[in-house]
């Protein structure tokens, strides 16, 4: 049985949890946090005594890769370099708003129906289109739409949101691909929200992201031996870091 620890650092959220053939075992998370460094190693020992499988147990380390905060992601990799490092273990990296996305789609298919802003109802059947969308502050969002079949239709980027730009967004890559309903995820959906949409915008209600939308993916990764140079891996930051030089004379 394959035991997977999942490590995920790519937001607010700071998350651990150990898996056995796809499914959650053990789960520690702080979901408001900007402890990432004071906190990861602690729920992984919780997660440990929790599902009574040691770290020397594990078969791999699955790592949510990004797009996402600077710091945090540092902060998940090098745990979980570590870790492979010591204990020989291979790394795999999840992407992030792909894990989004098909945990929201999980979410959608469980439902015989969900509810969109206006009051009306949508069948959870029909062609689909997953946003799945992260906060990248003021008013830019990291973006990658995929569709029913998790297809990836844009790959993850920054967009900006202003003058109906993610409809423009959305209409840009689809054109041609009849639409039921565009199900959104990931903590950028506020921003959407507030933007106005179309009524065939659906919220799905998952907007933190969590260890535990990596089992599945990071089981599919271990079964395809696809795993990562541990000396060379970098995380997907999307962009730099925003670094300021003090305007402070020194003498």
């Amino acid at each position: 049985m394959a035991k997977i620890l999942l490590i995920e650092t790519s937001s607010e959220v700071c998350s651990a949890a150990i898996s056995m053939d796809g499914k959650v075992v053990a789960l520690s998370e702080n979901l408001e946090t900007q402890s990432h460094a004071a906190l990861l190693t602690l729920q992984i020992e919780e997660c440990v005594r929790l599902s009574g499988i040691g770290l020397d147990q594990l078969d791999a380390v699955a790592l949510s890769r990004g797009p996402g905060a600077y710091t945090a992601l540092r902060v998940g990799a090098s745990v979980a370099k570590g870790i492979c490092y010591a204990l020989d273990k291979p790394l795999l990296a999840v992407d992030t708003l792909f894990a989004l996305a098909l945990a929201s789609r999980e979410l959608t298919d469980n439902l015989e129906s969900v509810i969109i802003d206006s009051g009306a109802k949508l069948q959870s059947s029909g062609s689909s289109i997953f946003a799945a969308m992260l906060d990248a502050r003021r008013q830019e969002i990291w973006l990658a739409l995929y569709d029913a079949d998790m297809r990836e239709i844009a790959a993850a980027q920054p967009l900006i949101l202003e003058n109906n730009s993610f409809e423009n967004f959305v209409f840009a890559h689809t054109t041609g691909i009849e639409i039921n309903r565009i199900v959104l995820s990931g903590n950028g959906v506020e921003k959407v929200r507030s933007g106005g949409n179309s009524e065939r915008v659906v919220f799905s209600g998952l907007q933190k992201c969590s260890a535990r939308y990596l089992a599945t993916l990071g089981e599919q990764l271990l079964q395809k031996i696809d795993f990562q140079d541990i000396a060379y891996f970098e995380p997907f930051y999307m962009k730099p870091p925003n670094i300021t030089t003090s305007s402070k004379l020194v003498f």
